[in-house]
């Protein structure tokens, strides 16, 4: 089965959320728009479309860090993509030198869980 993209529900575009296929680590999120998403499928190394620069970018192209696509799917609404990767290069993926673009930690106070059950449990 083949799954269609809804490009519609962003205007053209979907998150793409990459993670290491060999241990599940989120890596990155992008954006693709239906030429990215084709060139990706096609090319088997992950391209994005840039909201800034207003055009395609092959993950890697310039620092030899590629994601070579190992497989692709959509989530249950077909409205984000999930594409797992092998890291070429250095695998470094984030700009800011990492392997991981998601470093930052947010600081966050959790509920007493006391005071907000679960249903089913």
């Amino acid at each position: 089965m083949t799954a269609e993209v809804d490009f519609e529900k962003m205007g053209g575009l979907v998150p793409a959320v990459v993670q290491d296929s060999t241990n599940g680590e989120v890596l990155m999120v992008g954006f693709m728009n239906r030429p990215a998403m084709q060139r990706t499928l096609e090319g088997g190394y992950v391209t994005f479309f840039s909201r800034t620069r207003n055009e395609l970018w092959t993950k890697g192209e310039s620092s030899g860090n590629r994601l070579r696509l190992i497989s692709c799917m959509t989530d249950c609404d077909s409205d984000t993509l999930l594409l797992q990767v092998q890291v070429e290069g250095a695998g470094v993926v984030c700009h800011r030198g990492t392997r991981s673009c998601f470093t930052e930690a947010v600081a966050f106070q959790a509920a007493n869980v006391a005071d907000h059950p679960v249903e089913g449990r």
